[in-house]
């Protein structure tokens, strides 16, 4: 969310930025509900103040057992119109903070102008793009096939866009969520954390799932809990309407999550596969930290990230979104896309931003740089590290062989039993 004094003051600019992000802000609108905000304020604050000093006038008045009875009936009458007006002024107020909370974060100045993902900049590949003196499946075919993938039994089960992982496929989802957690645990130091698998809306407007992307949320009917969409909700609240102490930050998260979201408005788009469902599995990043450490912290995080596809041996390149293609909440952000053979393309596994200071004022999360200073908002910085279901599918694509069995990278082989292909049983 927005500063509204920054906003305020620097009305041309959010314009200017929301614009390159593909948004028409509505200025007028903005200007309107303000001015009605501060009108009734300095009205109401002028009563009050009038009021206090009547009451001091009818307590002395009383004291010389004088009458006051006149200005008290005059009293009542502005007290009737203090409580009007405290009225309309929680109605405005809330009015325009709905309007903050459906304004974008500020892009950073280095992020590129743009309008859609077509515009955004690769800026670091790492790896080789594997050679197949054979023709790549997608790595649906190449878990059928091996019968570790079963679409039609998930669809059965519950519906579309759901998948059921059978024996070396359940096995190495498990394996890659430890190689995960542990990579970034004991070398990347982030403490690791088990949340709850489902928030309450507070949670959801502190990271800016809300109000804006309520159609891509599951609700419990007749419950204020969502299932995650993603680990960053519930590990991001962790410290909602807590002042930190200077001292203790950078805080380092990493925890695993299913993630669940409707995808609404992406219907025919990869709905084969383990590249956009309904529920998937996925190891987050989250950071805490100072203002003027943020943009570090983010390099730090994707270096974080990029490390499990490089001990994976996967082919990857990273891009940085441009103003078009970034998150509602983020100001910076890279993505990690890495190499699917079999469908001749690469494809986003993780996505890696600096938020700045934005989720911290919808969540209220300050820290107190030292013991003689005011709170200020800590930044937050998150990311995936990584996406399980696609390293999967990265992993059957890239490591396929050509009698259809898939040799599996020597970090997970301690996680699976010391297994190292796998192959169909018969």
């Amino acid at each position: 969310m927005l500063d509204l004094k920054f906003v305020r003051e620097h009305l041309d600019l959010v314009k200017e930025k929301t614009a390159q992000q593909g948004m028409d802000l509505d200025v007028s609108e903005f200007e309107r509900l303000d001015e009605e905000r501060r009108r009734l304020l300095a009205e109401v604050e002028s009563l009050k103040h009038q009021r206090n000093q009547v009451n001091r006038e009818i307590a002395e008045r009383k004291k010389a057992k004088e009458d006051a009875a006149e200005i008290i009936a005059e009293m009542k009458a502005v007290s009737a119109r203090i409580k009007e007006l405290d009225s309309l002024t929680n109605a405005a107020i809330t009015a325009v903070n709905d309007f903050l909370l459906q304004l974008p974060n500020i892009p950073d100045d280095t992020v590129p102008v743009g309008q859609s993902d077509e515009d955004n900049p690769v800026v670091k590949t790492w790896g080789e793009a594997p050679q197949f003196d054979f023709e790549p499946l997608n790595h649906w075919d190449v878990g059928v096939a091996l019968d570790i993938l079963d679409f039609k039994r998930a669809a059965k089960i519950t519906g579309a866009r759901f998948s059921l992982l059978k024996g070396p496929a359940s096995n190495m989802e498990r394996a890659l969520i430890n190689y995960m957690l542990d990579l970034h645990t004991r070398e990347h130091g982030y403490t690791e954390v088990l949340t709850p698998f489902m928030v309450n809306s507070d949670s959801m407007y502190g990271t800016g799932q809300l109000p804006k992307f309520a159609e891509e949320s599951f609700k419990l009917e007749g419950w204020d809990y969502y299932l995650v969409p993603t680990a960053e909700v519930p590990v991001t609240n962790i410290h909602r309407d807590e002042i930190l102490d200077g001292d203790d930050l950078p805080l380092y998260y990493t925890a695993y999550t299913p993630c669940f979201r409707s995808e609404a408005g992406s219907y025919g788009q990869d709905t084969r596969g383990m590249i956009r469902q309904h529920q998937f599995d996925k190891v987050e990043l989250v950071k805490f930290c100072r203002p003027e450490d943020s943009y570090d912290e983010l390099e730090g995080l994707l270096a974080n990230a990029e490390a499990v596809l490089q001990g994976l041996g996967l082919h990857y390149r990273i891009v940085s979104l441009c103003t078009g293609d970034l998150g509602f909440s983020a100001a910076k952000t890279y993505d990690i896309e890495v190499w699917l053979p079999g469908q001749g393309r690469y494809r986003e596994i993780s996505s890696c931003s600096d938020f700045t200071d934005f989720q911290a004022r919808r969540a209220n999360i300050r820290f107190r740089p030292d013991s003689n200073s005011k709170t200020e908002l800590v930044h937050t910085v998150n990311g995936s590290g990584l996406a399980v279901g696609r390293t999967m599918a990265a992993i059957l694509e890239n490591n396929q062989q050509a009698d259809g069995s898939v040799v599996i990278p020597e970090v997970l082989h301690k996680y699976m039993g010391g297994m190292t292909v796998i192959e169909k049983t018969a």
